[in-house]
């Protein structure tokens, strides 16, 4: 289904069963680390965990925060290979966020920081209760939103990041945890 040129979505890319053995892996197997980070030398809390894993070498900031790059496990490796055979294209990263209820989100962002280039291309995977994907254009009134079920893949095209803005809200009827991996090819920046 393709609700925006710069948008695709998959549903049923992971069945239902491959979905549901997938989401219990990561949610009990995974090692979620305390969710607290630092900004200007202030402590904030994440309003969900996450994790980064990368090739050797990657390394990734957003809002002046360096994530901690961890390994490939292979669970995300499996799962890696599974979405760039379909989608030919090559990742070196993956961002895995825990939303462990309602009440976990992330704002209006656009992932356009240097290190994924002029013109990224993401491809998101959701696993657990479905939770809605809302996005907005930046200069428009234009706006949507997305119910995004477990097996989901979410394609955003180059063009998406530079001209929209996306969300995943609260809801505090959502009483379920999800997980979503968000593959990327992060660009090695001089230092």
């Amino acid at each position: 289904m393709t609700l925006i040129p710069e948008l695709e979505v998959l549903d049923g890319f992971y069945n239902a069963d491959e979905g549901d053995r997938i989401f219990r892996h990561l949610l009990h197997e995974h090692q979620w680390p305390d969710n607290r980070y630092n900004v200007a030398g202030r402590q904030f809390i994440l309003p969900r965990q996450q994790t980064w894993h990368a090739d050797p070498g990657i390394r990734y900031s957003y809002s002046n925060n360096l994530l901690q790059t961890r390994p490939w496990t292979p669970m995300l490796s499996e799962i890696r290979s599974h979405v760039e055979m379909h989608l030919n294209f090559l990742f070196n990263s993956v961002l895995v966020n825990l939303y462990r209820n309602g009440n976990d989100y992330v704002g209006w962002h656009s992932d356009n920081e240097p290190e994924l280039g002029e013109q990224p291309f993401i491809a998101s995977l959701t696993f657990g209760t479905e939770r809605q994907f809302q996005f907005r254009h930046k200069q428009s009134s234009a706006n949507g939103q997305i119910l995004l079920r477990s097996g989901t893949l979410l394609i955003m095209q180059p063009a998406f990041q530079q001209h929209w803005l996306h969300s995943l809200p609260i809801d505090q009827s959502v009483t379920e945890g999800r997980i979503n991996l968000t593959f990327r090819k992060v660009i090695p920046l001089a230092l």
